[in-house]
């Protein structure tokens, strides 16, 4: 063992820890609750996520935190793909609840909150699973097979084309692949609304 804890009685001669050992691993525990957003310290207050009008670095830095923190949530909760399925990020749906169940835990966990506050993460976070369940459902995607959320055409709308189901082989490069798009996305839309905004100041 890298270091012993120490279980005597207080008044006890107790067993002393390595500095270095220890402080090791509490560096690496404050880093990984950092990235989770289960503790430490951040720049302003926690404030929720409005996904369409983030920046291409904003959604990058967010995507980033959604997926650590639902890699954590589904393993640390043994949450099932019913649940939780690997392509959540392809489903908007999906995205919204966990990126509120996210901002949620950071403001419930931030130094300073309520003491029940992760009691109150913890009810929050059952109607949650029971909101994911029914979205996943209605939406088809499964463990090892994905398609997009259905579509209803309403009346004077054009038809909506079948969704096509895929076999899922690699989530980590799906995900990639997924998050590189929505940001060249989100550049482009920038980009097409400076050049308007250029063209309308010249009087083009």
């Amino acid at each position: 063992m890298p270091w012993e804890f120490d279980t005597e009685p207080l008044d006890g001669p107790g067993v002393t820890v390595p500095e270095g050992p220890l402080a090791v691993f509490e560096a690496g525990l404050t880093d990984g609750l950092d990235r989770l957003g289960g503790s430490g310290v951040r720049d302003g207050p926690v404030e929720p996520v409005d996904w369409p009008t983030l920046t291409a670095a904003e959604a990058e830095a967010q995507w980033r935190a959604l997926d650590q923190f639902v890699s954590w949530l589904r393993t640390t909760y043994g949450l099932p793909p019913t649940v939780v399925p690997p392509l959540w990020h392809r489903h908007p749906e999906l995205v919204e609840e966990l990126s509120a169940l996210h901002t949620h835990r950071l403001a419930c966990y931030e130094p300073g909150s309520s003491g029940s506050g992760p009691l109150a993460w913890h009810a929050d976070f059952a109607d949650a699973r029971e909101r994911l369940r029914e979205w996943v459902a209605t939406s088809g995607t499964r463990l090892d097979r994905d398609r997009p959320t259905r579509a209803t055409s309403w009346p004077g709308e054009p038809a909506v084309a079948p969704a096509e189901e895929k076999s899922i082989t690699d989530r980590q490069a799906d995900f990639a692949a997924f998050v590189a798009a929505d940001l060249d996305s989100r550049r482009a839309t920038r980009a097409g609304a400076a050049a308007r905004t250029g063209e309308q100041r010249r009087g083009v």
